[in-house]
């Protein structure tokens, strides 16, 4: 858990890095020219590899929580980059999605099993994903600022809970023989992982790094929990005592998710100053000639 917690304050840090320099740039080849983007990468990329070793020694349902927990520290650090205050709303918001989908993550119970993925079920898995993201990126094509901003998180979201699949599944399931890496699923890793953070850029250019980075953390543990679950055998809530929370915290991330979409975007550069001087009346005397 402490692994998990130190590497997704990590890649909170990174997200906002990179989220200035996308807004910036755009999401296109000019990011890699940035020094502060390759920095937030390597801050994001040394917490996603805490965040592996997490997995590798817990289940999904027990790690994929902590991350959420970040959303509190993200959106200030992000405010912070461009010289104010964080708004109240974006505090609000980003404490009612952290709390609201916490509580539904520790809904979940957590139990270690080894995890284990058929051929067949990867890439099935692999394939819905696709789908998802496919999707996402063409409703996003037709809307603009916050909308837009979290359809791309949705796809950024998907594509990074099947990483954390992935590792979870090569990580999980060495049981000390290193030999199980050779397997396709480990060259799965870093092809989606590009993949995501691709998708990540192009949510981050859009302007609105609370709604961007929310629905990452939204649609990444609840695809994760929801792959544990089908796919590796690791158990969900199953009383009827946890139907209730569960409404609850929904709701809550819900309306903490529409609070920061409501948000103005961000800018990373003040608009120019028109240069050319306004033309002055004529006076009288001009008049009169």
């Amino acid at each position: 858990m402490l692994i998990a917690l130190v590497g997704a304050l990590g890649y909170a840090l990174g997200a906002a890095l990179q989220q200035y320099e996308a807004v910036a740039q755009g999401a296109s080849l000019k990011l890699v020219r940035r020094p502060r983007w390759w920095i937030g990468g390597a801050i994001g990329f040394t917490g996603a590899c805490l965040h592996a070793v997490a997995l590798s020694l817990a289940p999904l349902v027990a790690v994929q929580p902590i991350s959420v927990a970040t959303l509190v520290f993200a959106v200030p650090l992000a405010a912070f980059m461009y010289g104010r205050r964080p708004y109240r709303a974006e505090i609000l918001g980003s404490v009612a999605v952290a709390v609201g989908l916490l509580w539904l993550m520790l809904l979940v119970p957590s139990h270690n099993v080894t995890p284990r993925l058929s051929d067949g079920a990867a890439l099935g898995f692999v394939g819905v994903i696709g789908v998802i993201v496919l999707v996402a990126q063409l409703l996003a094509n037709r809307l603009h600022g916050p909308g837009r901003a979290l359809l791309l998180a949705v796809g950024a979201g998907a594509t990074t809970a099947s990483v954390s699949t992935f590792v979870r599944v090569v990580g999980g399931g060495l049981e000390g023989d290193l030999g199980r890496l050779l397997h396709w699923f480990t060259l799965a890793v870093p092809v989606l992982l590009v993949c995501a953070v691709v998708l990540l850029q192009r949510s981050y250019a859009v302007g609105y790094f609370g709604i961007a980075y929310a629905g990452v953390q939204v649609i990444d543990p609840i695809t994760s929990v929801l792959a544990g679950a089908i796919l590796l055998g690791e158990p969900l809530p199953a009383s009827p005592s946890t139907a209730v929370p569960a409404l609850l915290a929904g709701a809550l991330t819900i309306g903490g998710t529409i609070t920061l979409g409501r948000l103005a975007p961000d800018h990373s550069q003040p608009k120019p100053v028109d240069a050319t001087p306004a033309p002055r009346p004529l006076s009288a005397t001009s008049d009169r000639a």
